[in-house]
């Protein structure tokens, strides 16, 4: 008989057959679920819990008291997500938000590979290690650097699916509302930066004369500061910015310069003669912090390729998860319904090689071989193995739910499948 979840209050027990995909890894997350002890977020009865279990959609509003009744209801519901809330609230499991009193938030930062350009392109392997760059330029670069968090303060997350997320708790930031977290995420995303501000202009007067009724008439040129090796944030970035410009000019073609920073329109000479001048300058330059030896068109190419290269440097994090203060997200120890890994806390270390494929298989799937049929032709390499996948084929049983929930791979052979997987 077909396995299926306990129908909700106004289903018949039709509504809750799965088909033959689904059937299988509901079988394989029963497993997991009947062995494992879960990771309980900080303050957890203060938390929400959401679940989507396997054909159904999403129930929440749920609180768990111990550990044990969380385990007992995951290994008898059998979910295909689970979630958390980021906040915490004095009645968390009361259905209207209004009534649950929200007493404060983490702070989320999630970073999911649907946002890299190319995301289509890629092998589920080629996202990850992209999105896994992502990651360590966010703690690195912005909250471990210019937010001054401490590693213990910031917590990182395998999604279980295609990305990663870092969970801050201090005490300093759980009561920042929506508007103070979104200004958050414009700095981290370099949202709204104003280059006047990172290189300000200062005048100085190039020449003037007196006229014969006594007064004087100035020549007011500007120039533009460059921030000094003291300062933090964005000027920093900046200035280490306006040095690799600066060397690009200098190195390279105006071919090659115009197309690494598109809105760079000057002629060929034009750039020409600024690649000479910035070889006898550039160094004087970084030390008196001034641009005053260029000229305002060189000063003006400079910015174009600034204003080219900040939002490179920015993180693309998912902008609306971080100011959502009443955010569900992915509980740390389950299982992610459309791969079958395992949302895993790591630490910024493992973060550094970290592969999902090889590291977020659960341990309960074992290597028996397990009837697939292939969407498309692809290869796999998952803990250690390199698997060459081509028609009706067998895999491990612990690459079946990955090729399943990722929907490469169908369960069964085509030739052979009647619908009944056990039971």
């Amino acid at each position: 008989m077909a396995d299926r979840m306990e129908p909700a209050k106004g289903e018949t027990p039709g509504d809750t057959l799965l088909d033959a995909n689904n059937r299988f890894l509901f079988k394989m997350f029963r497993r997991y679920y009947r062995s494992f002890r879960p990771e309980m977020p900080d303050r957890f009865t203060r938390k929400e819990f959401g679940f989507i279990p396997f054909g159904k959609t999403m129930q929440r509003h749920m609180a768990f008291t111990s550990q044990d009744d969380l385990k007992i209801f995951m290994a008898s519901k059998v979910p295909a997500h689970s979630y958390y809330s980021t906040s915490y609230y004095r009645y968390p499991s009361k259905p209207v938000m209004e009534d649950k009193e929200w007493m404060g938030a983490e702070l989320i930062f999630d970073l999911d590979a649907d946002h890299l350009a190319g995301a289509d392109e890629m092998t589920y392997a080629e996202m990850m290690v992209q999105i896994r760059k992502e990651m360590i330029a966010l703690c690195d670069d912005y909250l471990f650097s210019d937010l001054g968090f401490s590693e213990d303060q910031v917590h990182i997350c395998f999604s279980g699916g295609r990305g990663y997320h870092a969970h801050i708790r201090s005490n300093d930031i759980f009561t920042l509302g929506t508007h103070e977290r979104r200004e958050l995420v414009d700095y981290i995303s370099c949202t709204g930066l104003n280059l006047d501000w990172v290189f300000p202009e200062k005048p100085y007067v190039a020449s003037a004369r007196e006229r014969g009724d006594g007064t004087t008439v100035s020549n007011v040129h500007t120039y533009r500061l460059i921030p000094s090796e003291e300062e933090g944030g964005w000027k920093r970035k900046m200035r280490r910015a306006l040095a690799e410009i600066c060397k690009d000019i200098e190195e390279s073609d105006p071919k090659t310069i115009k197309k690494k920073y598109p809105s760079v329109k000057s002629s060929n000479p034009t750039l020409a003669k600024m690649s000479d001048h910035l070889r006898k300058c550039e160094k004087d330059m970084f030390q008196r912090n001034s641009m005053a030896d260029l000229t305002s068109t060189e000063q003006e190419i400079l910015m174009k390729c600034a204003a080219d290269a900040a939002p490179l440097m920015s993180s693309e994090v998912d902008k609306p998860v971080t100011p959502d203060i009443k955010r569900l997200i992915r509980l740390p120890g389950s299982l992610h319904g459309k791969t079958g890994l395992r949302v895993s806390h790591i630490t910024r270390q493992q973060l550094t090689d970290y592969d999902p494929l090889q590291y977020a298989v659960p341990d309960v799937y074992t290597d028996d071989p397990v009837k697939v049929t292939m969407r498309k032709d692809m290869d796999l390499d998952i803990l250690g193995e390199h698997l060459v996948l081509k028609g009706e084929t067998e895999v491990p049983e612990y690459a079946a739910p990955f090729l399943i929930g990722r929907k490469y791979a169908d369960w069964g052979w085509a030739s052979e499948r009647s619908g009944r997987l056990f039971g």
